[in-house]
């Protein structure tokens, strides 16, 4: 059974959904998106993934023509029409269709499609064994340029920091500002652990805003784990106790080399098994449900 996506108003078989090639996501990648997980039938953190998606939005002038319980709704119908319970979603506005101009003001309605799938960032194996991350000559784009914070669909920023990764043989990549601080990776915001301490970058140095890194910020604080917002460089990543990523896709991922060197004692760390287990409770019963109470969900998914 093919899945079936939402576009524009209407719900059809992803093989059939069609955007034109004059839409200017497309063509100028002018338009913002979001990345979501369903968890146990419930939509994780959906509406702090919502007003990130609206405040992109008001940045870029996008008028998206729906508020924003409407598409909360348009993101659960999508998991139900595909009867899904834990899966990853895509939701993506663009500018809509226009002409082959760069003038916005051409494309006189947002196009809107949301796409749930499953999905697998990073082998099981990484989130046991850790990872090696490699620093990259491609810097982070300047906020007076292209803000890192809204969710753009220009994304070649991030992907021609990810060839260079691959080509470097590294699951991911450590992307620095144009001082020379640690930014982020290409699709995750970076935790080091110093002396029982976690830090990870503050926003102005040039990073997305983490709905997963503001989570964890949240969980720490709670469990009594110190927590600080400040710059930091490779030095201080390369002689870190621990560090690990986070992201909506990678969840909480540990990291046991950084540019050849090994980190800590080259395992996950305390912190990182600390935190790993109280960010999957959460998931278990943050966010609306997708499914009505009444509803059997063993029904649903058979």
């Amino acid at each position: 059974m093919s899945l079936q996506v939402y576009l524009n108003g209407h719900f059809v078989p992803e093989q059939e959904a069609k955007v034109s090639i004059l839409d200017h996501g497309l063509l100028y990648g002018d338009g913002i998106f979001e990345g979501i997980r369903a968890y146990h039938g419930r939509v994780f953190k959906l509406n702090e993934h919502l007003i990130r998606l609206y405040e992109s939005a008001k940045t870029i002038g996008l008028n998206i023509g729906v508020d924003i319980s409407e598409m909360q709704e348009i993101v659960l119908e999508t998991l139900r029409r595909n009867n899904f319970q834990d899966a990853y979603v895509r939701l993506v506005v663009t500018r809509g269709k226009g002409d082959l101009g760069l003038d916005p003001n051409n494309c006189p309605k947002a196009a809107i499609f949301c796409i749930t799938d499953k999905l697998a960032l990073f082998p099981e194996s990484l989130y046991h064994n850790g990872m090696e991350i490699k620093t990259v000559a491609t810097r982070r784009n300047n906020v007076d340029s292209l803000n890192p914070r809204i969710k753009s669909l220009n994304y070649l920023n991030n992907i021609l920091a990810r060839m260079e990764a691959n080509l470097a043989g590294a699951a991911e990549a450590v992307m620095l500002n144009q001082e020379g601080y640690v930014c982020e990776g290409t699709g995750d915001n970076i935790f080091i652990v110093k002396r029982g301490v976690l830090l990870t970058p503050p926003i102005y140095v040039g990073i997305l805003e983490g709905i997963t890194r503001n989570t964890v910020l949240e969980l720490a604080e709670t469990a009594g784990i110190p927590t600080k917002q400040e710059l930091f460089t490779r030095h201080d990543l390369y002689n870190a106790d621990e560090v690990f990523l986070t992201g909506t896709a990678a969840e909480l991922i540990p990291v046991i080399k950084v540019d050849g060197r090994v980190i800590g004692k080259g395992a996950p760390g305390t912190l990182f098994n600390r935190l790993l287990p109280l960010f999957r409770d959460l998931t278990k019963v943050d966010g609306p449900q997708i499914y009505p109470q009444t509803q059997n969900l063993q029904e649903v998914s058979a």
